[in-house]
């Protein structure tokens, strides 16, 4: 075994201490440096990693004993954070989504070509045997020809639980780009890039409440579309129905199903890596057999099989080109919606590799 991807994070907030518990248990990654608007918390996140803090990002970026930047900030920041670490020559994984806009995620993958180095980004729980178990009973020709699918995200909105919810509700944020790109990475799994949009988008209230921690009760402001809906046409022919919304208190609506010639899929919830994937066939549904996917796979799974196809030269799996897609495909849904017409998705990608059984 090689020696170990040397990993500097910038960000520690809430989603950090996920990947710090993958890093933790894999001999492929080795966190060396934090840093975090908030020192406080960027020490705390490096003393129980055993890591160093950085004072700031260029410092980060500019260590020696960093090899690739896991970029948690949040989303307006994403593309400047990695371009910071593409020009100082390091490997980037980052949250998703990849960028705020297009012009952005261009940006930062024409960087990284241009300096040889890999782009990374999340959702990797597209790698977790439950969106694999689901790809390889639809590869397998299980449910027949894909002809249709549904994805179903519904809540009434994150300030309900997190303290500080603004960037959830500012560009760059809100339903579609928040939780879409579990959603449509999972849909690019199962049934390919998308070529075509249409949809519509509301913003019902134009002010949200904070409703926990030391700023509950206070009010902010809303600027993005909170209730999406769209079709998705797929470069293999299958319509996708997609719902994302902030404004939907409950609902019985299934995460994803997958509907083919000979029969149908239950797929458990993209933001999760694991759960029973359900076949309908002759009248009845039964759970399938896990048969693909990590087992026990957690967030930075993207980041360890990244640091592993570095050391093979093999394309990565939660790679920046799929993450442009997705996050064009967002983007264009939402003009679609404010034109109120059909619009071609311009970026096309390559449906990533399946993932074995490990």
């Amino acid at each position: 075994m090689g020696e170990p991807l040397r990993i500097g994070m910038v960000g520690a907030g809430k989603i950090s201490g996920q990947y710090l518990d993958t890093i933790a248990r894999l001999d492929t990654l080795r966190l060396t440096a934090v840093t975090d608007l908030d020192p406080a918390r960027a020490k705390e996140a490096a003393a129980a990693a055993g890591a160093e803090v950085a004072s700031d990002v260029a410092e980060l970026v500019a260590r020696d004993d960093v090899d690739a930047v896991l970029n948690l900030t949040i989303p307006a920041v994403h593309a400047e954070v990695a371009l910071a670490a593409i020009a100082a020559g390091k490997h980037v994984y980052g949250e998703k989504p990849l960028a705020a806009t297009r012009a952005e995620a261009t940006a930062v993958l024409a960087a990284a070509r241009t300096a040889g180095v890999r782009v990374g980004s999340a959702p990797d729980t597209v790698l977790g045997t439950g969106t694999q178990t689901a790809r390889k009973a639809v590869d397998d020709g299980l449910i027949g020809r894909p002809v249709a699918a549904t994805a179903f995200m519904t809540t009434a909105g994150h300030e309900a639980w997190h303290p500080d919810p603004e960037f959830y509700y500012r560009p760059g944020g809100g339903p579609l780009l928040d939780m879409g790109p579990y959603y449509l990475s999972a849909l690019v799994h199962l049934l390919g890039p998308v070529v075509k949009v249409t949809g519509a988008a509301s913003t019902p209230r134009a002010e949200r409440e904070i409703g926990s921690g030391p700023r509950a009760g206070q009010r902010f402001p809303v600027e993005v579309d909170t209730h999406v809906t769209g079709v998705l046409e797929h470069a293999g022919g299958a319509l996708s129905t997609l719902v994302m919304s902030f404004d939907i208190h409950a609902a019985h609506l299934p995460r994803i199903e997958v509907h083919g010639t000979r029969g149908s899929l239950g797929v458990p919830d993209p933001n999760g890596f694991d759960g029973p994937v359900e076949f309908f066939t002759g009248g009845a549904w039964q759970q399938l057999p896990v048969s693909a996917g990590h087992r026990g796979a957690g967030r930075g799974t993207g980041l360890a099989d990244l640091a592993g196809a570095v050391a093979a030269g093999r394309p990565h799996l939660a790679s920046g080109e799929l993450a442009e897609h997705v996050l064009d495909v967002m983007l264009t849904l939402l003009d679609a919606a404010h034109d109120g017409r059909a619009l071609a998705v311009a970026t096309a990608c390559e449906r990533p590799a399946a993932v074995p059984l490990t």
